[in-house]
């Protein structure tokens, strides 16, 4: 496990949309079966399909520490986060596949 890395990361539906924050070992194949809905749950339901912020971690515990402190920010602090990392709500999922 010493070169896996850990994501902590947002999808949004739409720019100042609905949020969903999660986190996961595979990034590129987590936000693919967010956009092809094929698991059901919070993001199939909304329609969430746009990655537009994640971080990258070496430990999972800092990882899931991580995601729960976002779970619990504001959704203006998430908006802040977002727009620090990514100022035009790009949709990332092109740019970590790349």
């Amino acid at each position: 496990m010493a070169n896996k890395q850990f994501y902590v990361y947002i999808m949004a539906k739409a720019r100042n949309s609905t949020f969903y924050v999660g986190v996961t070992s595979d990034l590129v194949r987590r936000v693919w079966e967010h956009k092809q809905g094929v698991a059901d749950g919070f993001t199939k339901k909304y329609g969430i399909k746009m990655l537009v912020y994640y971080e990258v971690f070496n430990d999972p515990e800092q990882a899931i520490h991580r995601e729960k402190r976002l779970k619990k920010w504001t959704r203006v602090s998430k908006m802040k986060a977002i727009e620090q990392m990514n100022p035009n709500w790009d949709d990332l999922y092109g740019a970590i596949c790349a």
